[in-house]
């Protein structure tokens, strides 16, 4: 496995992932196409600019094209204040091949050896097991079930917190 920064050139895993009902079921539905490729640019430009660690999954070094996902880190401000999130998606004909959880490690790996982001949260839906079970098994602890905001939509998820500086878990 391993992790590239996202190109504008990404847009047709983009709309793999974020536009297709069963991927985003537990995120409140698809989104739509439109807007799609800006999207994936304003993203390839903050990859660029080391703004955000937005990457792609590529299962096979050997075939860069081909994209499993996707793992992102980013700060932004919530109504707690400044905080680090990490997210990930992976195509359905890539899981339980064990890449997403092999992603988020080696982002929150990087994240601990450069001593940057501080206490990383995840919000995976309170239905989604095998994101919760992911983040347990990486060291998040549970902090509480809360309603979070993603593309406009409101939605009830698991927040989980990690310092990747002492809580990642050995590989």
């Amino acid at each position: 496995m391993h992790l590239r920064d996202v190109v504008p050139d990404d847009v047709d895993a983009y709309v793999r992932m974020r536009c297709d009902p069963v991927m985003m079921a537990d995120l409140g539905g698809p989104l739509p196409r439109e807007g799609m490729a800006d999207k994936v640019r304003r993203d390839a430009r903050d990859a660029a600019a080391d703004v955000a660690w937005i990457k792609m999954i590529v299962p096979d070094p050997a075939a860069p094209d081909m994209v499993a996902g996707t793992v992102t880190l980013w700060a932004h401000v919530s109504e707690d204040g400044p905080v680090s999130e990490i997210g990930w998606m992976v195509l359905p004909e890539f899981q339980g091949r064990g890449l997403g959880k092999r992603a988020t490690r080696a982002l929150l790996e990087r994240a601990r050896d450069e001593d940057r982001w501080g206490v990383v949260h995840a919000f995976p839906a309170t239905g989604n097991g095998a994101s919760n079970g992911m983040c347990r098994s990486l060291g998040f602890r549970f902090v509480a079930e809360r309603e979070v905001t993603f593309a406009g939509r409101v939605l009830r998820s698991n927040h989980w917190a990690i310092d990747p500086r002492t809580d990642l878990t050995p590989a």
